[in-house]
């Protein structure tokens, strides 16, 4: 009976909230941003709702604050998010076996955070109950702060509105900064992405969203293969 208890939505819920507690001041920063940004609370909750996706939501921003094309944020969001496909193959071997719609509406629910969550219980199988309880504490965590950044963010004076947007930056580089500590491939994909992204913006090849597209496409790709041919010589 107490093994059973461990499986449990309650169960879930307990083991998500350290996730909750860490989606606090990153979706009350993206509310808060995403209203400097020109979206409204409906807006912006709209899309940590629907989207769920933290970095890919930053992302957004900034090229809505560009003025690039809906379509093109589509496909940067979708090429952002793309390891959300190995994780979920991966997650789906370690869950117990259920209707394809629960699959779904908990796969949807699948982040970097949720995910390390799950695939690190020692249990052969995880029980959709539990899964579902990290997912939902997490979930509203995420878009119940980003309406309250909002609304902070309204309240606040308008100079301070527009010095917002430097921040968006400011973030973005305090994300990639530790990661390539001690990281020469990392460092090497992020010159590489600069350096093609640059390229193409200030030719005038392509427009920012585009830039942005193909430099994350072709520094991945030219990376991967130095060091593929790296592990063959």
């Amino acid at each position: 009976m107490e093994e059973s208890h461990r499986y449990t939505f309650t169960a879930g819920l307990k083991a998500g909230t350290s996730i909750a507690i860490g989606y606090f001041p990153i979706a009350l920063t993206f509310g808060l941003l995403a209203k400097t940004t020109g979206l409204s609370v409906i807006e912006a909750t709209a899309m940590s709702i629907l989207v769920f996706a933290g970095a890919a939501q930053y992302i957004s921003l900034s090229l809505i604050a560009a003025g690039v094309s809906p379509a093109v944020i589509v496909i940067n969001t979708f090429i952002v998010n793309i390891r959300h496909f190995l994780m979920t193959a991966s997650l789906n071997e370690k869950m117990e076996p259920d209707a394809v719609w629960k699959k779904a509406l908990y796969a949807f629910g699948v982040t970097d955070e949720t995910f390390s969550v799950l695939a690190t219980r020692k249990e052969d199988r995880i029980r959709t109950p539990f899964a579902a309880g990290v997912i939902l504490i997490a979930y509203s965590s995420w878009v119940i702060f980003t309406a309250v950044g909002h609304r902070i963010g309204a309240n606040l004076p308008l100079f301070l509105q527009a010095a917002m947007s430097i921040a968006l930056y400011a973030m973005f580089v305090g994300l990639l900064v530790p990661s390539m500590k001690g990281n020469r491939k990392v460092v090497m994909l992020a010159l590489t992405a600069a350096l093609v992204n640059s390229l193409f913006y200030f030719t005038g090849w392509l427009s920012t969203g585009w830039a942005i597209l193909a430099a994350t496409l072709i520094s991945a790709v030219f990376i991967e293969y130095v060091y593929a041919r790296k592990g063959k010589s």
